[in-house]
């Protein structure tokens, strides 16, 4: 079981704590992902003369897209790898540790790429982007956990969220940053690339000012000094006392068999067969790895590298269209921000099956709508006002639930594998999407939609039929309802 933490409300800390873990890793994560498409390009043309000068070897334009597309690919198998060790470093060094972790592992990267024109290295860009996608898996794996359980009952979605948050407001500023205004030309493409590093300075800043997971050190470390030195520095000296530390171990102490252990000492790691073989984890593992799949697999990747030419549909410049574009991004961001409010005020449940089925019938319409375009001309502001709908209903649930919801379906012995798997998921389905669309996209046309929209309607199942409710509610009265695989009933 869970250590219980006090419901003391907002504090300075803890605002500090999602504050410092946005900045240090989540936004510089979000800016990785939404970066590298402008300046592609330029990184084109000077791989090739890079290439040319060094091994005296003049690339063909198959063998320039085969490199542009390792570029952009090997950070999303970063992200696989990231998330398969997020589990370990969690559980083996603990939450803050990791955290750090994604800040060096970023950190790294930014350097590789501010380097990489002087000395002149397409070997070095290809590891600052491996690195920083090291990071990203690591980070959508750990951060939310971390978040979640330094988080009273009351306010956990609320600290959920902020990941997802920060991603979506990274991506923004790297589309600011990689304009042709800004530093997205020939000469600072680099600096685009590697700008984000002083974010991780509020990492390093305030490592020290951060408490580790009182849960962590109290259910997996054993530590019930530490987790109490944890929720005094959280919560405030007077908010937690001896009294309520001892309460808990002897109520630990006092009960019989599994839970006992899980209480009053420390829980055994669980490995990652040992989650997969587990019975009774089937479907909340099933749940956590559909929804952050199907996140990737909803298309919303795919609806922002759509949106510029349907801009340019209706008239819009190339130069207007990507402004129209970064709109699109702003209103992802703004959607986002509502992201707090409506975790603390909605139940979960109720959320996804909203974003979800109006995922699904905004994108089959969105397709109807794009394929008729050149038939109907006012067809293309259908496009654009599916487009708008689409991402405003994606950040209703979608966009930020997946990625915290592992942390209130598993208890703390499995739940860093959980996370870890469901990260894995995520950067898995990215990487078949990014892979896969293009080629879709010119043999299907419009109808390249269609599977996404699928997929929201095979999540609207799966949410209506097996995600049980858990805002408001402790892990252990939600852990038993997903026991018994698919024939749970999550509504009792």
């Amino acid at each position: 079981m869970d250590l219980t933490l006090p419901e003391s409300g907002w504090t300075l800390r803890l605002v500090g704590l999602g504050a410092i873990t946005s900045l240090g890793a989540s936004i510089p994560v979000g800016y990785n992902i939404g970066v590298i498409n402008a300046p592609t390009e330029f990184i084109k043309h000077w791989s090739n003369e890079t290439i040319y000068r060094r091994y005296n070897v003049l690339l063909s334009d198959n063998s320039l897209r085969a490199i542009i597309a390792s570029i952009i690919s090997i950070a999303l198998i970063g992200g696989v790898i990231g998330s398969l060790q997020g589990a370990y470093l969690a559980d083996k060094y603990g939450r803050k540790k990791s955290f750090l972790c994604c800040a060096l592992l970023l950190t790294g990267g930014a350097l590789c790429f501010l380097c990489c024109r002087a000395v002149s290295s397409v070997e070095l860009l290809l590891l600052g982007r491996l690195l920083v996608g090291l990071a990203s898996g690591l980070t959508t794996g750990v951060i939310p956990m971390y978040l979640a359980e330094v988080s009273p009952i009351k306010l956990r979605g609320a600290m959920g969220v902020l990941c997802p948050l920060g991603l979506t407001t990274g991506v923004v500023v790297a589309q600011v940053a990689s304009l042709e205004q800004a530093l997205g030309t020939e000469e600072h493409w680099h600096y685009a690339l590697g700008c984000f590093a002083v974010l991780n300075l509020f990492c390093y800043a305030f490592y020290f000012w951060i408490p580790e997971s009182p849960k962590y050190l109290y259910s997996v470390k054993g530590d019930q000094a530490g987790s109490l030195r944890a929720i005094r520095k959280l919560f405030g000296r007077h908010t937690i006392g001896d009294d309520y530390i001892k309460l808990q171990m002897e109520c630990a102490n006092g009960q019989n068999g599994p839970s006992a252990q899980e209480d009053g000492q420390p829980q055994a790691n669980r490995s990652l067969w040992s989650v997969v073989r587990d019975p009774t984890l089937t479907l909340p593992l099933v749940l956590v790895c559909a929804l952050q799949g199907g996140q990737q697999l909803s298309g919303i990747n795919a609806v922002f590298f759509y949106s510029v030419s349907i801009f340019e549909s209706v008239g819009f410049s190339s130069q207007a269209a990507k402004f129209a574009n970064l709109g699109v991004g702003c209103l992802n961001l703004f959607a986002s921000l509502f992201g707090p409010l409506l975790m603390a005020r909605c139940n979960r449940r109720t959320l996804c099956l909203l974003s979800c089925s109006s995922c699904a019938i905004i994108l089959f319409v969105l397709t109807l709508s794009i394929h008729f375009i050149h038939l109907i001309d006012w067809f293309s502001y259908v496009c654009i006002g599916t487009i708008l709908l689409y991402i405003i209903f994606y950040q209703f649930g979608l966009g930020p639930i997946p990625f915290f919801i592992g942390s209130e379906l598993f208890d703390l012995g499995p739940r860093p594998t959980a996370m870890a798997l469901g990260s894995l998921s995520s950067w898995g389905c990215n990487f078949v999407v990014g892979m896969a669309f293009p080629t879709l996209q010119n043999i299907w046309g419009a109808f390249v939609f269609l599977p996404f929209s699928i997929t929201c309607v095979l999540l609207t199942v799966l949410i209506k039929f097996y995600l049980p409710e858990t805002r408001g509610k402790e892990v252990t009265d939600v852990v038993p309802k997903v026991a018994h695989g698919f024939r749970s009933r999550v509504k009792e």
